[in-house]
């Protein structure tokens, strides 16, 4: 028994300290991901050694306190995304705000494989969303959704490699296009939705590679990208809206720092986790799929809707589009990574990407 704690404490003191490195290889930033899943191991660890075998010795009192700190510093990354938290975007009120448009976004990853896409017509059937964002749509998922009569504004960009891209709009689209940052075969959109006259949004949506085996050995590619997109959108007083599968938390380090350079909010903040992905296993849920706003919107509802025989859940966002940037409830501001961030922005990676361009404002 001592020598099984001993074994699996040091593995989730190591799966802890790890992440804290800059470094950039997969296996290290694969353990951003099971942070709930280490704080869980964390506390059964110190369950079974204070009921089983806590007078065993100086040894195991002091792998203790590394778990019970392990166990800590999970839980501060974990906390923001609960309901135990202040709410980052506020709930919108018509009694207290006045009427405001609203825009339904409906985003999901279908799996280029998954032939299901009764599944996913029938939600879009049911909660009618203003948008629908579809990652891993390859040809044959366009032509099953080019039925959709009532979305007459869209974007396609099919491909076969589980990085096809497509948007479908009941609201008329300008400005937009497709672009090929930092991969040559991972495309992004942007474009600018007309909600109603005088008042539009700035759409990007984005699918970076993830950090992994067989796709690349480090997550390089990905942070790039989300920072590259957040350093043209720092500052702008615009209504934005970022959207897609990140391939990444959203609690992690690099996810902290695009809200950070970009000002963008994270409406799920005081509201839950909305894990996505893995579909398949409940065990092993994060949340990947993700909506970022800037200040001028307020949260009508968030849904994670039910299974579509792909890996990630469709998610669903309805939000109240406000005149003006309106006051929010800041997550605590912390100092920017410098030494992760100019990590990033010093990759070769960095020096060959484009940077995204903007939708034109309305006039």
């Amino acid at each position: 028994m001592p020598f099984f704690l001993t074994v699996i404490a040091t593995v989730l003191i190591l799966a802890t300290l790890m992440p804290l490195s800059v470094r950039r290889d997969w296996w290290v930033r694969a353990l951003d991901f099971p942070r709930l899943q280490i704080a869980i191991l964390a506390l059964l660890w110190l369950i079974g050694w204070y009921f089983g075998v806590q007078d065993s010795g100086i040894w195991l009192s002091t792998l203790a306190v590394g778990v019970g700190c392990a166990l800590i510093y999970q839980c501060t990354w974990i906390l923001p995304h609960t309901e135990l938290h202040t709410q980052e975007v506020q709930l919108y009120s018509p009694d207290s705000h006045g009427k405001a448009p609203t825009i339904k976004l409906l985003s999901s990853n279908v799996l280029m494989t998954n032939r299901n896409s009764s599944l996913l017509l029938e939600l879009i059937h049911k909660h009618q969303p203003d948008i629908v964002i579809t990652l891993e749509s390859d040809q044959w998922w366009e032509d099953q959704l080019d039925a959709m009569e009532h979305y007459p504004h869209r974007l396609a960009c099919p491909l076969d490699n589980l990085y096809g891209m497509h948007v479908f709009s009941r609201l008329p689209l300008h400005d937009s296009a497709t672009e090929f940052l930092v991969e040559s075969d991972k495309p992004s959109m942007r474009t600018r939705i007309e909600v109603s006259p005088g008042v539009s949004v700035h759409l990007h949506v984005v699918h970076p590679a993830p950090p992994a085996p067989g796709e690349n050995d480090e997550s390089t590619e990905r942070d790039v990208e989300l920072i590259m997109l957040a350093k043209t959108l720092a500052g702008s007083q615009d209504r934005i809206i970022v959207a897609g599968d990140l391939n990444d938390v959203a609690w992690s380090a690099t996810t902290r720092l695009f809200r950070q350079i970009s000002g963008l909010l994270d409406p799920r903040i005081g509201r839950g986790l909305y894990n996505t992905f893995n579909a398949f296993h409940w065990f092993a849920r994060w949340p990947l799929d993700h909506v970022f706003v800037s200040s001028h919107f307020q949260v009508v509802s968030i849904q994670r809707l039910p299974k579509i025989g792909s890996d990630h859940y469709p998610l669903l966002f309805e939000l109240a589009v406000t005149d003006g940037p309106v006051v929010v409830n800041s997550v605590e501001e912390e100092d920017k990574d410098e030494e992760r961030l100019d990590s990033i922005m010093d990759s070769t990676a960095a020096h060959t990407a484009s940077l995204p361009s903007l939708p034109s404002s309305a006039h």
